[in-house]
């Protein structure tokens, strides 16, 4: 199901959004902003997934983090 909404925005993210859709990002505003909502979606879904981890197994160490650096080529 569809609904339809009206909201309000500074024009400087209007523009953006229209930006967005000329750019072909999507086929409308409504389009760019459903893709945003389901991406915002996605990433909290993630960090809550991180915390639980965090929570189940400790937070990564430092070490960790200088490995991850290390391969990623980050250092």
């Amino acid at each position: 199901m569809t609904q339809k909404i009206a909201i309000s925005l500074p024009d400087e993210q209007v523009q953006a959004l229209r930006r967005g859709v000329e750019a072909g990002m999507a086929p409308s505003v409504s389009g760019l902003i459903s893709q945003a909502i389901s991406r915002m979606d996605r990433e909290n879904g993630l960090s809550a997934l991180l915390d639980d981890l965090d929570r189940e197994l400790g937070a990564p160490s430092e070490e960790v983090y200088a490995w991850a650096d290390k391969a990623l080529g980050l250092t």
